[in-house]
Parts: structure tokens; sequence; C-alpha cells
């Protein structure tokens, strides 16, 4: 289990690895692995510190130790360094977080991503777009979009930038930011001046909440804030910044909100006290999926485990999902959903058949 648990990026890995462990713990106290005698599973547990180089490492020394697979890594970069090194080993990854397409593209047989990659996943953040737009009369008709300048930020404001046009929003312009950036002032007068309709953001956590404070404090005048994957978008965000964070919509990862289930598990999280967050949900499914593998290949070896993994058709989720397909290590039936931060609490607002509110689009004026 193999997550960035110091650096930058240590509140979403945390969050990751609780999922991971939680799922752990499930399965071997339900007997653990029953078509292999009910043999437990044992977390070996790696601090990637955001490097990629060093999360190459870790997978080495973890394979020489004997671990039979491997979960991780939240970001792409690491993900990237990560899997190529299992890779080498031989042995089966299971991504939970990381969207970036080459993940899934470098025709690595041993890596395996349930959830959503970056391409289906931001066609889907814009036929969402383009039906909220469309149902308020299409308020929206011009964008800037902002990014972080590694390939996650890079990659989808690429997409974002291709893909606005058809759906009748013009691109004004594409700013790139580094990770990390302590002052958006110039960026967020820069965009005041050039008075989009919309503000896409693709960012890390602590960039995402300080562009959407600074465009407030700067009283930009928006229909709207989206992202893709934004970072900082989450329920620690819409309960301690509420005035920021309302009506800020997201294209990102959630469970079913009809499914019981859903709600069930979130409130599990908060009952011990934490935060909930999509990467809990990431952990957690990513060390299911290879759990479920394992029970069904009746082993842990590495070349029965990826067999297995490919033939998956995981059902045992309350993800907003279609059937589970692997196609080049690709879940095909992966969708992310729209979300909006209404009162304090995060609703999602589409596709309709798992929405639980409708959208508050444009935002109101302040």
């Amino acid at each position: 289990i193999l997550h960035p648990v110091t650096g930058g990026l240590a509140y979403e890995g945390e969050q990751c690895r609780k999922g991971a462990q939680l799922a752990l713990e499930e399965i071997n106290a339900a007997g653990g692995i029953k078509s292999m005698g009910g043999a437990k599973l044992e977390a070996a547990l790696g601090d990637a510190q955001g490097r990629p180089e060093i999360a190459a490492s870790l997978v080495e020394q973890m394979a020489d130790q004997g671990v039979a697979a491997f979960t991780g890594a939240y970001s792409s970069a690491l993900g990237l360094a990560a899997t190529q090194a299992a890779a080498k080993a031989g042995l089966p990854f299971s991504i939970d977080s990381g969207i970036s397409d080459a993940l899934t593209s470098r025709g690595l047989g041993n890596v395996f991503r349930f959830f959503p990659a970056n391409s289906g996943f931001t066609n889907d953040a814009m036929t969402a777009l383009d039906a909220i737009n469309k149902k308020a009369g299409s308020p929206a008709k011009t964008a800037i979009v902002v990014h972080e300048d590694s390939e996650f930020g890079t990659s989808t404001a690429k997409l974002l930038a291709s893909k606005l046009p058809p759906i009748g929003i013009e691109v004004r312009s594409i700013i790139a930011h580094a990770t990390p950036t302590r002052d958006f002032t110039n960026i967020a007068l820069r965009i005041k001046s050039e008075k989009p309709d919309l503000v896409l953001m693709t960012n890390y956590p602590g960039e995402y909440v300080l562009l959407a404070r600074t465009l407030v404090q700067q009283r930009v005048e928006l229909a709207g804030m989206y992202s893709v994957s934004g970072g900082g978008f989450n329920l620690k965000f819409a309960k301690e910044q509420p005035q920021v964070a309302d009506t800020m919509m997201d294209f990102n990862h959630w469970y079913n909100p009809r499914d019981p289930r859903g709600p069930a598990f979130r409130k599990r999280i908060e009952d011990q006290g934490a935060v909930f967050s999509w990467e809990v949900l990431f952990g957690y499914f990513a060390v299911r999926l290879l759990a479920d593998a394992m029970e069904r290949a009746g082993t842990a070896e590495k070349t029965k485990l990826i067999d297995a993994l490919g033939a998956s058709t995981f059902a045992d989720h309350f993800m907003p999902y279609g059937p589970t397909r692997f196609v080049g290590g690709q879940n095909q039936g992966a969708r992310a959903t729209a979300q909006q931060v209404q009162k304090g609490d995060i609703a999602v607002i589409w596709p309709e058949q798992f929405a639980d509110a409708p959208a508050v689009f444009p935002r109101p004026k302040v």
C-alpha cells in the first residue's frame, strides 16, 4: 500500500491509506480469502513522499520482500513510476487514485484501474457541464482554464481546451501555475480583466482552495467555478469555508447516493472522527478489487492473479458505475459525477440517474 503520507500530498495519501486499511480489516474480519483457506491479507505500508523515484524504489524493495500485489499511489506521477517498477517484477498493481491515461496506455499487463481515466473522464465532465449549462439557458459562453503544471494538470487542461468549443464555450486563456503556489492575486486579477463566464480549475488541494478564495476575495464575477478532479473540492473545504465553497462545481469521484451502502460507508468514516473524501473510497475499492481477484484465482501467484484481475467483473461496490470490464487494464464501466457544494455538503447533480439535488447555476451574484 503505497501513498505520499508526508509532504504536500500527505492528507490525500492518508485518506487513500485509510480506505485501503479499512478494506483489509473488513476482509480479514470476514474470514480472509476463503478460497485460500482463510488466508489473511497483510499490509506493507510505504511512504512515497510525493517523489516518483522513492515510489519506484519502494516497489523494488517490497517486491524483494515478497509482496503479492500493490495498490496506490494517489498521484499520476507517483503511479507512473510505481507501476513501471511493479511491471519489472511482474506483480499486479491496482491503481486507486491517478487519472492520467498513460497509467493504462503503456501496454503494461500488470496494471489495473477500477476508476475512471482522464480521457473518458474529461469527455464526461464536458457532457455534464453542457447539460447543466443548457438546463439553465446557456448563461456560460466563455471560460478560462487554470491548471497546475505537472502531468495531471497539463494533460487535463489540454483536453479541456479542445473539448469546450464543441459545447459552445470559447476558451479565452489557459493559465498554468506551479505546485506549490502561495499567491494567486495576479492570476485572479488577470481573470477579472478577461471577464470569462466560467473558470475551470485542475489543481491539487492547497492551490485549488487558495485560487477559489482569491477569486471570491477579488470579487471576480462568474456564472460558476467548475473543476475537473478539483483536488480541494471536498467536505473539509465545504464545511470550513462555506462562503467560498458554496455553489462550486466539480466533476469528480463519489459514491452512488441512491445506493444505501454509499451514505452508510460515509457515516462509518465520519463516526471515526475522520472527514470523508473520495480518496477513502478509492483506497478501499482498490484493495477490494485485488481481494476479489485473489478469491477467484484461489492463489496469490502473480500470473494467475493478473489473469483474474483481467477477467474481473467486480460488482460488489456502491460506485455510480456500469458493469466492470477491463480493456488494457482500464475499467470500461467507470464513471464520475458532477457535484456541487450546497449548504456545507456535497450533492451529486449529474447524471440524473444518480443525482440527489438539482444544480444551482449560474451562481447567485454576491
